[in-house]
């Protein structure tokens, strides 16, 4: 029976790639780079913000600790401009009240919990960790550890709700049914290995109540 469900941010809870790639331009718009599309940057996004900055600059790293600062304060400042949770997860998290929830996203806490907050998110959930929480980051498995010792739940009691191949491997690594949503920013192809796959949010509510007793 699952009691826990780990959640992505960014590609699963929420559409944030406008706002992202905003800041990632007005970061890099000094430098001379060229200007990024949405396409662009969903392709790039996941490890982090301090990973996408450097994949951003690759051999100038003498600018990256500007380029980082310029990000971090124009999106501290839009976070929300144009992110919007994606159509059907407010619902699917109200039906979903009999469980424990987390996000575990690779973005920092302080930005996750904020953006949670700002869109009216953060009550559906009892934990909030971001790439800063801890020691390593997605596709690590320490965070997912953490929220399960948290609640002191077994790894087979629990699932990780997200969009990319860093969820699943995080998933796998820690024992945990992980689950791959099919709209976010990751094609099929990065997701096939997954326990389960899903392309509507709202498929969530009976895939966990059918996991329990199922072998994978």
């Amino acid at each position: 029976m699952i009691k826990l469900v780990m959640f992505d941010l960014d590609g699963t809870l929420v559409d944030s790639s406008v706002d992202i790639t905003n800041a990632l331009n007005y970061a890099t718009m000094p430098y001379g780079f060229g200007k990024m599309t949405v396409d662009r940057t969903i392709g790039m996004v996941g490890e982090g913000i301090t990973r996408l900055i450097e994949k951003m600059v690759g051999e100038k790293s003498a600018i990256m600790p500007e380029v980082l600062d310029r990000f971090i304060r124009y999106y501290s400042e839009h976070l929300v401009d144009f992110t919007v949770p994606y159509k059907g997860v407010r619902e699917t998290l109200e039906q979903l009240n009999g469980y424990k929830k987390a996000v575990i996203s690779n973005k920092r806490e302080a930005l996750s919990r904020r953006l949670l907050e700002e869109l009216d998110l953060l009550k559906y959930f009892d934990m909030v960790l971001g790439s800063d929480s801890t020691e390593e980051r997605k596709p690590s498995p320490k965070p997912l550890r953490m929220v399960l010792g948290a609640f002191n739940v077994k790894p087979e009691e629990s699932a990780i709700v997200g969009d990319s191949n860093f969820d699943i491997e995080a998933g796998k690594a820690a024992g945990v049914h992980a689950i791959a949503v099919t709209y976010g920013y990751r094609g099929i192809e990065y997701l096939r290995t997954a326990d389960y796959i899903i392309s509507d949010i709202a498929e969530l509510v009976t895939l966990l109540a059918g996991i329990g007793g199922k072998s994978r």
